[in-house]
């Protein structure tokens, strides 16, 4: 009698950890689409496409490392308002150096430059780190299980990885996708500055992320024209001959 009892208490206990691991990581992918941009964008800076992926590993290992971090200490956190603060603040800097770069007919806005590696490692890692600050409340939210949160936020930042490769990819075929994520960047940087002024003055979730979906939607929206130089256009001239 007490080997089913503890049979069926197993049982409930699994399939409710398995619900609640499933939803942390839908919530993580689903809020994720405007990190996954930003820190894409901010690996190009380094202009070259070995190191960008390289960039993005070694980044997203101390993002890691910063986001356990954080959801170890949430509680602690959470007392004091100077991060949120300070998060809202480094995310909208970014969001103000990129529309204030210098744009002309063949460059388009840019976020940071890097001469090396070890430059763009610190700014992806605390770029994820100011992102969490809006989403550790909502993972600490659905379930108090630290294990879950923890598992939850290790399969959300490999997503987060595989999605950033893909945006990478898709910076260089879509001409506003890269606009579109600074907005969005500036969205969670708005609502952490919200948090720290009035928190009921924040907007639903819900609203952020229809949002967010429409602003990637039109980032989506223009494909961008490649230039062919003289020497391709003659390729292609005596390829059609």
């Amino acid at each position: 009698m007490l080997d089913q009892i503890f049979n069926y208490l197993n049982f409930h206990f699994s399939v409710e950890a398995s619900i609640v691991l499933l939803i942390l990581v839908f919530l993580e992918a689903v809020l994720s689409a405007d990190n996954a941009i930003a820190l894409a964008a901010i690996a190009q800076g380094l202009e070259d496409k070995k190191l960008e992926g390289q960039a993005l590993n070694i980044g997203l290992v101390f993002a890691y490392v910063l986001r356990i971090t954080l959801l170890l200490t949430a509680t602690w956190v959470q007392k004091f308002w100077q991060f949120e603060l300070l998060g809202a603040g480094y995310l909208l800097w970014l969001v103000f150096q990129h529309f204030s770069s210098q744009e002309d007919e063949d460059n388009h806005h840019h976020g940071p430059r890097f001469k090396s590696l070890w430059q763009a490692i610190p700014v992806l890692a605390f770029t994820d780190l100011a992102f969490s600050l809006d989403s550790v409340t909502t993972a600490i939210a659905v379930s108090q299980e630290t294990w879950l949160v923890i598992t939850g936020t290790t399969i959300g930042i490999i997503t987060l990885r595989f999605m950033a490769g893909l945006f990478i990819r898709w910076l260089n075929e879509y001409e506003n996708l890269e606009d579109a994520g600074y907005i969005t960047v500036s969205f969670v940087g708005l609502r952490l500055l919200l948090k720290v002024i009035n928190d009921d003055l924040v907007p639903p979730q819900w609203l952020m992320v229809a949002a967010i979906g429409v602003i990637l939607a039109w980032g989506f929206s223009k494909r961008t024209v490649v230039k062919l130089v003289p020497e391709e256009e003659r390729e292609k001239t005596e390829v059609s001959k």
